[in-house]
């Protein structure tokens, strides 16, 4: 059973120990959406350096086949030789137009 009182008060539904929200301490949704982009953008460089790095590691593997290559083909071609092979062989080669 209910006093009148009580009825009364539930029909109003007053309550002073429930605090209403203040319009102070709310963010608006834009605000709370604003952390989002930073976030993002910071997930997104992350990502553009990793990629970076790997593609750089690409390439240098890529420079590195390319160079085991050349010198492959300078030593079949004969272009590896040093200064002292080329002296040995031009003095071969006068040796015998004499």
């Amino acid at each position: 059973m209910t006093t009148p009182e009580y009825n009364g008060w539930w029909s109003k539904k007053v309550n002073d120990n429930i605090l209403e929200p203040s319009q102070e301490g709310i963010r608006s949704m834009e605000k709370h959406l604003q952390v989002v982009p930073s976030e993002l953008e910071i997930i997104k460089q992350d990502f553009e350096k990793r990629n970076l790095k790997s593609k750089a590691e690409e390439d240098l593997d890529s420079l590195k086949t390319d160079y085991k290559k050349l010198r492959l083909f300078m030593r079949t071609a004969g272009l590896g030789k040093m200064l002292e092979q080329w002296r040995q062989e031009i003095h071969e080669e006068k040796i015998k137009t004499d």
